[in-house]
This record gives C-alpha cells, sequence and structure tokens, in this order.
C-alpha cells in the first residue's frame, strides 16, 4: 500500500481518464476545505481517494465515493481493503461508506465487497438519477425527448434566449439562493461555488453556462465533464421571464457541450429514489423534494438508473448504532 501525494494521485488519474469526477484531486481539495480531509491510496494499478468527515472527540467518519476498483487481481484487492481498514483506524473512523461506481441492474457486480462490508441502509449520493446517451445527432437526441421538452427548447431559441459560458460565480449564487427559495431547498456558500470553479475550470472539467434574454440572465447551471462521461450537479433561474423556458435550452446546451468535450454520457444527478412506474404515476401530483426536478429531468429522453447501495465497514460498533438510530430518528421526523 502507498500513500499517495495530492501530485502524485492527479498523475495517477492521468492514466485513468474515465474515473469518476468524485475520485478526482479536484474534488478532495474541495470537500478538504469544507469540513473534510483526504487520503488516496495506491496499490499496483488500483487506487482511491478516501474522505474523512470530522466529527467530534477527535472521531471520523469515512466515505469513498465511486472509486475505480473494477477488474482488479483479487491480491490487489485484498492489500487494497488491508490499507482501507488501517488508515480508517488511524483516523478513528467510526465507518466507512462505500458507494460502488456501478448500476443496480448490472448482472454481476464487477466489484468485489470483502467480508467486512455490509450493506449500508443509507447512501450519501442520490441513488437514482437519470442518463442521456449522447452518442448521436442534434435531431436524434431531440426525437427521443418528451415532446413538450423539444417544444420548450425550439420556444426559448425562437424567443432569442441565447447561452453562453459565464463566470459571474456571486449572480450565479444568487440566483441559487432565488431557487432554493422557492422550491425550498439549501445552497452551499458562495466561496464553496467559487472554489469549484477555480478547481475544475482550468482544466476544462467544468463549466459555468448563462441563459440570457436581451442581455439578462434567467437562468444558470453548472455541468461538469471527464473522459466519456459529464454530470450535471448544480442549476439555478430566476423568477423572470420564466415563460421562454430558459432551463430547457440551457440543460440542451449542456448536453451539447459535454458531447463536444468527447463525452458519451450525460447524468442528470438526481432523481426520487423510485421505480419508474411509481415515478410516472405520481410526478403530476408530487413537488416537494425532488419530484420537481423529476418532471423537469424525465422529458429530455433518458434512461432511469439506480446506483448499487452502499456498504458500510464498522470500526466502532456501538457509535455506529447510535449512527443508525439518529438517521432513523431523522427520516421519520
Amino acid at each position: 500500500m502507498s500513500i499517495v501525494s495530492l501530485a502524485d494521485w492527479k498523475t495517477y488519474l492521468n492514466s485513468h481518464p474515465d474515473a469518476h469526477l468524485l475520485q478526482t484531486g479536484e474534488w478532495g481539495e474541495l470537500k478538504s476545505e469544507h469540513g473534510w480531509s483526504a487520503a488516496r491510496l495506491i496499490v499496483e494499478d488500483c487506487g482511491c481517494q478516501i474522505l474523512f468527515r470530522k466529527l467530534p472527540l477527535g472521531l471520523t467518519l469515512g466515505y469513498i465515493p465511486k472509486p475505480m476498483l473494477k477488474n482488479q487481481p483479487s491480491d490487489v484487492m485484498d492489500r487494497l481493503w488491508a490499507g482501507i481498514d488501517q488508515i480508517c483506524r488511524q483516523r478513528r473512523a467510526i465507518f466507512c461508506k462505500l458507494e460502488t461506481d456501478e448500476w443496480e441492474d448490472t448482472v454481476e457486480p464487477t466489484i468485489p465487497i470483502p467480508k467486512g462490508f455490509r450493506r449500508s441502509p443509507h447512501n450519501i449520493q442520490p441513488p437514482r438519477t437519470i442518463l442521456i446517451d449522447l452518442r448521436d445527432s442534434d435531431q436524434n437526441l431531440l426525437a427521443r425527448m418528451k415532446q413538450k421538452t423539444r417544444y420548450n427548447i425550439r420556444l426559448a431559441e425562437k424567443k432569442g434566449v441565447q447561452v453562453r459560458p459565464w463566470n459571474d460565480l456571486q449572480a450565479f449564487h444568487q440566483m441559487l439562493q432565488t431557487t432554493g427559495r422557492r422550491d425550498r431547498f439549501g445552497t452551499h456558500s458562495l466561496d464553496y461555488f467559487r472554489r469549484v470553479y477555480d478547481l475544475f475550470h482550468p482544466s476544462g472539467m467544468c463549466e459555468l453556462l448563462v441563459a440570457e434574454s436581451d442581455g439578462t440572465a434567467l437562468a444558470a447551471l453548472m455541468v461538469f465533464a471527464r473522459g466519456k462521461r459529464a454530470w450535471y450537479l448544480y442549476g439555478a433561474s430566476t423568477d423572470e421571464q420564466r415563460n421562454l423556458m430558459p432551463t430547457y435550452v440551457l440543460q440542451w446546451e449542456a448536453m451539447r457541450w459535454a458531447r463536444n468535450k468527447g463525452c458519451e454520457i450525460y447524468d442528470l444527478w438526481g432523481v426520487p429514489d423510485l421505480d419508474e412506474p411509481e415515478l410516472e404515476a405520481r410526478f403530476e401530483s408530487r413537488s416537494d423534494g425532488l419530484w420537481g426536478v423529476y418532471r423537469f429531468k424525465r422529458g429530455f429522453g433518458g434512461s432511469l438508473k439506480r446506483a448499487r447501495q452502499a456498504y458500510d465497514r464498522v470500526y466502532q460498533p456501538l457509535l455506529y448504532w447510535s449512527y443508525l438510530l439518529w438517521m432513523a430518528k431523522g427520516e421519520a421526523a
């Protein structure tokens, strides 16, 4: 096992272009400035970035988001898991949560989970999402969309809504606050989004796009790309001129930006964690939580996917069960 520096980790990732966004050194840097710390381990050609959430009394919570563990020899995996155990114990982790980079409908998992990990009742990232296959022409991508979504894109274009790269992080944050108040969700700080932009934009992994009408910003989003995948993580809109449907043409242009970067998959990142028949039966009557975004995202012609459930490796059982009890009370509230 080798615990490597941030610079060495970035060098290692250069030979793994399809590593998940959450395994990048930039993501580790970002989280390290907001209550977490990062450790990066490499065993031969297998590696993972572990994030540790700081807790009272010097304790931590370990988290391994979407690591690159596929198709590795068993002895390499054994050494990697032993290294993970070692560093988690050194960091006084109550437990370590693993979210694999695999979908639930995969016939057989390609990441062998060691005996010490148990299936977790909780995920950190939204488990269910919509994926759009970008490997097609504009015409065919539009044809796969719901008729209303396609109509709204064309309406925005006809009304002169234009999309361009943007760098006004303060205006974007104000727009996010407006959206949060309207849709009842919390937002990160302005400093957080400035740091996201400063970390990911210089390397081309991120773009901030704005939709404007006559020079007035109406909607904006941050889109990320790495290897063959792109992710839509943050989006916002004002309360002005919503009849121009700026969010639809904005999302369409983000998809085209990702395809031009060589991406094949566009991840819309987060919808209610229910099967498609139930989502389709209820989305018109629900607007709470992620229901509003499902109504919007379903129109872009993607496929509903669910990530494999998370696993937990428990190091301090009494504190872990206290955590589960606390989570259960929160869910019941």
